[in-house]
């Protein structure tokens, strides 16, 4: 049994959408497929990566140097002495959220200047 491709493509071109709705609930029914399933995930999966345009600057660990790591984490989020301390002592920790990529490159270079280990998010 040989398909013309060539037919069947022409015939989906004259289809209306309802039409075509149809023809994929028949063949999910008799192939036992989902079409959708599939190109929503993949849709979704690639927005997400074109779509990064803000970033989380979580402090990994603290590293030899935390007295040098909260007075940096004091200067970059403004945080007084207590509420910096605080952070630095529970890393894992969100240092600044929703930022640029730039700033959250500039961010972990200053932390990592002063021995932390920084991850970006």
């Amino acid at each position: 049994m040989a398909l013309d491709t060539q037919a069947i493509i022409d015939q989906i071109k004259e289809a209306s959408i309802l039409e075509l709705n149809e023809l994929v609930k028949a063949i999910e029914e008799e192939f036992g497929v989902t079409a959708a399933a599939p190109v929503a995930a993949a849709a979704a999966g690639a927005d997400a990566a074109a779509t990064k345009d803000s970033y989380t600057v979580e402090l990994t660990e603290v590293g030899q140097e935390k007295v040098k790591v909260i007075k940096e984490v004091r200067t970059i989020t403004g945080l007084g002495l207590k509420d910096a301390k605080g952070l630095v002592d529970g890393a894992p920790a969100s240092v600044k959220e929703d930022v640029t990529e730039d700033e959250a490159n500039k961010i972990k270079e200053q932390l990592e200047a002063v021995g932390a280990t920084v991850t970006l998010k």
